[in-house]
């Protein structure tokens, strides 16, 4: 417990330090206005002063109630790290003054006059701010008109501040004096103001429960601002209009809505860059989507939030509005009708209102630069040509009525060219299935199945896993490179010229293609770690003679012996995959032949498995098949019969 003596000792130190500072208590129609007047008085600039506030000023109504601000200015008592901090802010005006202010708060004091008797709050100072003195809490309560109080309990609570009410004295209390509010309810009862009038003498102030009370009262139950009435506790503004309460407008639902995981509008292009520059070629104009994939999802509308009013009236809010969420073919709505799903590959589409997945891509007319390259995961079909330097592939079958130029053509499944193929010699085509074609003519051809032109095959590459078929009146296969597993069947092979036409079977043609590579990556492979052997022998014989390497050379012997560890490794992975090729293509039953309806020019090379013909004399309707490792010739033998000729 605090001693006299000691609240004594306390006072008298803080005189002595009171004694120190120049002040001066000033009133004023504002802030600024006080400041000025004890610039004058005190003798310094206003920028060389501090102030606190001992009661806040009111404009008043009409200039009735009007009450001048009161202050206590001092001269500013800074320490060189202040002084030198306030220059810094005034060479960075980018710096947030306000965030500082409230980083160093002065102390305040705080009377209340209650029914019960007078009581004293004082709070501690924030950061730098300046700390509440005794005198300062005199002062306070001498202008609230309190003159019987306990002032050994003053000092304590000034020396606590802890922020809390303490009651430390009794008043006169006259309640017909009390402070007295008044309520305004407007806005359709929307918000609701009070306007309180000061206390006269002997009056007590408003306590939080007193104005909660008297709202209550008058209805207001709702949207009441609890921290306002907190913060006019402390600060009560008199004679003018507070907003302490505000009702909850309502809040209507969201509409449903749907949420389209493909591009809606096509409308616009945008155009991708290829290093550096724009490829008209690739539009992007075909949106594909696979089974299963999710198209689009519907959000349900929302039910919306009541509103209320300050008196608790209840205002409701409106439900969001519901839309249908439409599918067309192959697409599929779930149970709870919230989300579509493509049933195909296909391209999504958005018609009247309806998503549609279509198995099939139309273009009308030639693929070209107002269509640019073709991408899809359907079937395409071309109602014209497919002109140079485009590319159509597809995940279904490709079709084209017209002409094919010098372009790239990659289907899964069959591709049929009504026309012809003039590939220009870069031109390609592949088919996971078969390719049909009027004529092909230096072009690249791949086909998962058989090759089948109907008027001839000029000077082209071309490759097929089962029969290369070229019947017709005027079919002749004519230089070039041809490969199937099963056969290769036209009208002429060669011509009078003698153009070399190499013609191999008896074997799959992408396995014995990727066994020459694989051929070509062993004898790599073997000359690379020969080298890397004779360059580990040479510093293993270095070390037995020198005993001791540097440390170059031992880094230099750890990475070539972990380049043969690896590259042994991948010697191993080539080797397990060349004796597996080969085991397949040894276990193929089919030998193959080559036949011709027609003639056999000289120039022809027959290709059986692994025994040969050149052709040096012309034959006229034969089969060339194998016998005891030799090509034989023997009568023509028809293609069997089989429906793959009729797609042209």
């Amino acid at each position: 417990m605090i001693t006299l003596t000691e609240i004594r000792d306390y006072m008298k130190e803080q005189l002595e330090r009171d004694k120190k500072v120049k002040s001066v208590q000033i009133e004023g129609e504002s802030i600024a206005n006080a400041l000025k007047q004890a610039s004058i008085e005190l003798g310094l600039p206003v920028k060389k002063l501090e102030y606190e506030v001992i009661e806040k000023g009111t404009k008043g109504i009409m200039g009735i109630g009007k009450k001048n601000w009161k202050i206590v200015a001092y001269e500013t008592r800074k320490p060189a790290a202040v002084q030198r901090e306030t220059e810094v802010l005034s060479e960075n005006p980018e710096i947030d003054l306000e965030s500082i202010k409230e980083e160093n708060k002065p102390g305040e004091v705080f009377v209340r006059l209650n029914n019960d008797g007078v009581f004293l709050k004082v709070t501690k100072p924030v950061g730098k701010g300046r700390s509440v003195t005794e005198r300062m809490a005199l002062s306070r309560l001498s202008e609230r008109g309190v003159g019987d109080y306990d002032a050994s309990l003053v000092a304590k609570v000034v020396k606590q501040a802890d922020g809390e009410y303490i009651k430390i004295g009794d008043y006169q209390y006259n309640p017909a004096n009390d402070s007295t509010i008044s309520l305004e309810i407007t806005d359709q009862d929307m918000k609701a103001y009070i306007v309180v009038n000061p206390p006269g003498p002997g009056g007590a102030d408003l306590t939080y429960d007193d104005i909660i009370s008297y709202l209550n009262a008058n209805d207001v139950v709702h949207g009441i601002k609890e921290d306002v009435i907190r913060n006019f506790i402390d600060y009560p503004v008199y004679n003018d209009t507070v907003l302490i309460a505000e009702g909850t407008r309502p809040k209507n639902g969201r509409d449903a809505r749907i949420i389209y995981n493909f591009r809606t509008d096509h409308s616009q292009i945008k155009l991708k860059e290829k290093d550096g520059k724009v490829d008209f070629k690739e539009l992007d104009l075909v949106e594909n989507v696979v089974a299963g994939q999710l198209l689009a999802k519907k959000i349900p509308p929302e039910e919306g939030r009541n509103g209320r009013t300050v008196t608790g009236m209840v205002i409701p809010a409106k439900a969001g509005n519901d839309v249908e969420f439409l599918v067309g073919k192959n697409v599929k709505l779930s149970e709870d009708g919230l989300t579509a799903v493509a049933e195909i590959n296909g391209q999504v589409l958005l018609l009247a209102g309806k998503i549609n997945v279509e198995p099939v891509y139309t273009i009308q007319g030639d693929v070209n630069l107002h269509t640019g390259n073709i991408l899809f995961l359907g079937t395409v079909v071309v109602k014209g040509n497919v002109e140079d330097g485009f590319s159509v592939k597809a995940a279904g079958n490709i079709e084209v009525y017209g002409s094919v130029g010098k372009c790239v053509l990659d289907a899964e499944g069959d591709i049929i060219v009504h026309q012809g193929i003039l590939g220009k010699i870069d031109g390609k085509a592949r088919s996971g299935m078969s390719v049909f074609a009027k004529f092909i003519e230096h072009a690249h051809v791949e086909a998962g199945e058989y090759v089948v032109a109907s008027d001839g095959i000029i000077h082209s590459h071309v490759d097929a896993n089962k029969k290369i078929i070229c019947q017709g009146k005027r079919a002749s296969i004519v230089g070039g490179r041809l490969r199937a597993t099963e056969e290769i069947n036209a009208k002429n092979l060669g011509s009078v010229a003698g153009t070399e036409t190499n013609l191999e079977v008896g074997y799959d043609p992408k396995s014995k293609e990727k066994l020459g590579s694989l051929d070509n990556r062993k004898a790599e492979l073997e000359s690379k770690l020969e080298e890397l052997e004779k360059n580990i022998t040479t510093i293993e014989k270095l070390q037995r003679i020198q005993k001791r390497l540097t440390e170059e050379k031992k880094q230099y012997l750890t990475q070539l012996n972990e380049k043969r560890s690896e590259v042994l490794s991948e010697l191993e992975e080539v080797n397990r995959e060349t004796g597996s090729l080969n085991t397949y293509l040894e276990s193929l039953k089919l030998i193959g032949k080559v036949s011709a309806s027609g003639r056999v020019y000289p120039g022809v090379k027959v290709f059986i498995k692994n025994a040969s013909l050149v052709v040096r004399t012309e034959f006229k309707f034969v089969t060339f098949y194998l016998q005891s490792n030799d090509v034989k010739v023997t009568k023509y033998e028809a293609v069997e019969e089989e429906d793959i000729t009729r797609r042209l």
